[in-house]
């Protein structure tokens, strides 16, 4: 037999035990039989192209295999529970955590991998599905804003929902629990409404009404000495003398209603009430207690979204308790009330009046009581404002606050043309002179006509419309007469006749407290006449363009 015959040589099971064999990949073996073969044989070109089609096989079902465990780790993932997200409540034991979930307190393990005493009160958690604690999520930065309605002496708090009408207590989180909170303010809970998280503030509070209130002595407002008096006896016997009302048990006044044609000084007064009793407190007694002035126009409090006015209404007395509660004097000054405090009427379309006012109502006879609180109304048009605002019982003094007359404009202009101003001749003689000219009863200052059922005319001239506002407006006009004049001719002689005069005549042709048209209903609310006894009531004659244009 040849040296070349195949059966000379060993068989592969003759190299290499059997299970070796069984090792090795198909590519090895077919390696193997190659090498065994002698070189140039026939068969190696087949065992290369063998070998390429092994090769790409194998890397074929490599790529299968791959793609098949891929599959198999996301359909596991798709078969696997839901991890749980809580709220970490504190650690019971070493091991062992209080933990809420969708509302459901557990006491849950904890990865030991997880450092327990790192985590804070109100920080989220995830729970596996053993309801093991296994991560931190940190603090969440959404949910529900509530407000505290009570703070409890151990640290917890007791919220209430708008629109609810229950409560509930609720932990403080690590994040507030150094917080100065107080009734009143908003704060933001967990998912799980179990930790109060954040201080939101005071939401939508009508803090922009808030104001200082400035010195305004008594002997400052001109013209309204009987409602100044008024004002002293509704509110300042009561704090100055309070030991006489609780022998007398007399009640004292909730609040008190300035009523009158617009510009006579309503809004000052309300102001000066709040100076004069802080100024009078402390004279008396020796203790400076702070003013709450919180003014609101009537109109800032209607809104649009259902139940919102009313929120609005509830925290105006909520701010003014709280600030009383302190120890100031609060006083909530509603102007224009008839906007939102009107005369309720029945039907669909009855508005926002009919939850406003029994809102107000309740405020006023609510369970807290108003102490050191007083509630002021100021409106031109009382008639509009609902009669269960107005009963004794809420709404104790209506106070009338009419047009200065002569004396009183006098006083007024006293008061504005100050001696600081530089003055052509002396005050007295100025504000003699344009007092006169203002009250003089002559064609010039003819304004309004009245008619009446009776077939009596009358004719009201310039100074029965006399108020604060037109005073004021008179002498600043005057000073931009004087400035101009004083610009034009290089002279500074002050404020003269002149000036005042062309001032008046200025103002009552231009000013905007008038109607700009005859309707007897737009006059009506300037004056005090009863509007079933007046027919017509309009200007004496048209203002026309050229005349106002000869003023500019």
């Amino acid at each position: 037999m040849s040296a070349d015959d195949p059966a000379e040589e060993p068989s592969l099971s003759g190299l290499l035990p059997r299970e070796d064999l069984d090792r090795l990949s198909l590519l090895q073996l077919l390696d193997l039989i190659a090498q065994r073969l002698p070189k140039r044989h026939g068969v190696l070109i087949d065992l290369v192209y063998l070998r390429e089609r092994i090769e790409a096989t194998e890397e074929l079902n490599e790529q299968a295999r791959a793609a098949l465990e891929k599959f198999d780790q996301v359909v596991e993932k798709l078969r696997a529970p839901a991890l749980r997200v809580g709220t970490w409540l504190g650690l019971q034991d070493l091991d062992k955590a209080m933990v809420c979930v969708n509302g459901t307190d557990y006491v849950c393990s904890v990865d030991p991998d997880l450092d327990a005493a790192s985590l804070q009160l109100g920080e989220r958690v995830l729970c596996n599905e053993a309801y093991a604690v296994v991560r931190s999520l940190g603090f969440e930065t959404q949910g529900q804003v509530v407000r505290v309605e009570e703070l409890l002496s151990d640290g917890r708090l007791r919220i209430g929902q708008e629109g609810a009408g229950t409560s509930s207590v609720i932990l403080r989180s690590d994040l507030t629990a150094k917080e100065k909170l107080k009734p009143g303010v908003e704060i933001r809970l967990d998912a799980n409404q179990r930790v109060a998280l954040e201080v939101i503030g005071h939401g939508k509070r009508i803090e922009r009404s808030l104001q200082r209130v400035d010195e305004l002595p008594w002997d400052s407002i001109g013209g309204q000495a009987d409602a100044v008096e008024a004002i002293r006896d509704t509110l300042e016997m009561p704090f100055l003398h309070a030991d006489l009302y609780r022998r007398f048990e007399h009640t004292l006044p909730k609040g008190f209603l300035l009523h009158g044609p617009p510009g006579c000084g309503k809004t000052l007064l309300g102001r000066a009430t709040a100076y004069n009793l802080r100024r009078q407190i402390r004279e008396q007694s020796g203790v400076d207690r702070p003013e709450f002035f919180l003014h609101v126009k009537g109109p800032e409090v209607l809104n649009m979204w259902v139940g919102e006015s009313e929120r609005q209404v509830r925290d105006l007395f909520t701010q003014c308790r709280e600030r009383a509660k302190d120890g100031a004097l609060a006083f909530l000054f509603i102007d224009e009330a008839e906007s939102i405090l009107g005369t309720r009427r029945s039907g669909r379309h009855a508005g926002m009046l009919s939850t406003i006012v029994p809102m107000f109502c309740t405020e006023m006879d609510g369970l807290e009581p108003l102490e050191n609180t007083v509630v002021i109304l100021a409106s031109n048009r009382a008639d509009l404002i609902d009669p269960a605002i107005l009963r004794p019982g809420r709404i104790d003094r209506k106070i009338r606050v009419r047009r200065p007359d002569e004396a009183g404009a006098r006083a007024i202009y006293e008061i504005y043309l100050k001696e600081t101003l530089p003055l052509a001749e002396p005050r007295e003689l100025l504000v003699e002179f344009v007092t006169r000219r203002h009250f003089e009863r002559v064609a010039e200052n003819e304004f309004l006509e009245v008619s009446y059922r009776s077939g009596r005319k009358e004719t009201l001239y310039r100074g029965d419309l006399a108020s604060g506002a037109i005073i004021a407006a008179v002498v600043e006009r005057a000073k931009g007469l004087a400035i101009r004049r004083a610009v034009k001719d290089g002279q500074d002689p002050g404020i003269g006749r002149g000036d005042l005069e062309n001032a008046l005549r200025l103002e009552h042709l231009e000013n905007d407290l008038f109607p700009g048209s005859d309707l007897t209903e737009d006059w009506l609310k300037l004056t005090d006449f009863d509007p079933e006894n007046v027919v017509r009531l309009g200007p004496v004659r048209k203002r026309n363009d050229t005349e106002r244009r000869g003023t500019v």
